[in-house]
């Protein structure tokens, strides 16, 4: 036994042991991540539905601005189509820019028919009567104008996609292109940038292949949050070819 106690440890090199110190710790500091959450103590469940619990006085806001929206919606609706200046393009693109809790359903519903889901999502739209109608409407909550061809071109080529089966597929191999769009003598990027550009006889077929574009968010001070019509110092509403400003520093 005492010969035992009396042999000396094996030798672990500094390097060893500093490589151990490490991996320790990066093995306590992970688990204290998996048990408090990645970004810090997650709120319990009884904690998470105290503070989502909604006071009445912000029930009352929500509803009276939901409703103010509608007045306001109706009021615009009224006002006759020949007070808008007539499109000098047939090709307009629309940004959604505003639209939260303060938007009555039947606002959400034209900016989706608009098929603008989310804030700074972007659309290619012939100006059409109805189109012209439905802007009008929802003002408030976009901005658009007439793209130029080198705006239509990067717009498809960074941030376009096309909707099949209902899932987003890259534009990056133009059989994808060909196997739906064919049938009309459209076969590649180039001819879905012509098309719409020139709002072509098969617009609607390519706009509806392409999904919605998502732009990246501005920087601060880009959109203001203000809805007065952009003539008048605001965010929304008709820049005319200024939208090519816009699309170019959120593209």
């Amino acid at each position: 036994m005492a010969e035992e106690e009396g042999q000396p440890l094996p030798y672990v090199s500094e390097i060893v042991l500093k490589k151990r110190k490490i991996k320790d710790e990066l093995a306590i500091t992970r688990k204290t991540q998996l048990e408090l959450g990645k970004y810090g103590a997650k709120k319990s469940k009884k904690q998470s539905d105290v503070s989502d619990i909604k006071r009445p006085e912000q029930f009352i806001k929500e509803f009276r601005d939901k409703e103010l929206d509608l007045i306001r919606m109706k009021q615009r609706a009224k006002r006759p189509t020949s007070m808008m200046p007539k499109p000098r393009s047939q090709l307009l693109f629309i940004i959604r820019i505003q639209g939260k809790n303060d938007m009555h359903p039947k606002t959400r519903k034209i900016l989706y028919n608009l098929r603008l889901r989310k804030v700074f999502s972007g659309v290619f739209v012939k100006a059409t009567e109805g189109v012209i109608e439905m802007l009008q409407k929802v003002e408030p909550y976009v901005t658009y104008g007439y793209p130029n061809l080198k705006n239509v071109k990067e717009l498809i080529y960074k941030k376009g996609y096309a909707k099949i089966d209902k899932k987003a597929v890259p534009l990056t191999d133009n059989n994808i292109i060909e196997q739906t769009l064919g049938k009309y003598g459209i076969i590649c990027i180039e001819d879905i940038v012509h098309e719409i550009a020139n709002v072509g006889p098969h617009f609607k077929e390519v706009i509806h292949f392409i999904g919605p574009l998502m732009l990246s968010k501005p920087e601060d001070g880009l959109i203001r949050g203000k809805k007065q019509p952009y003539k008048e110092g605001g965010d929304a509403g008709n820049r005319e070819d200024e939208i090519n400003d816009l699309i170019s520093k959120m593209n």
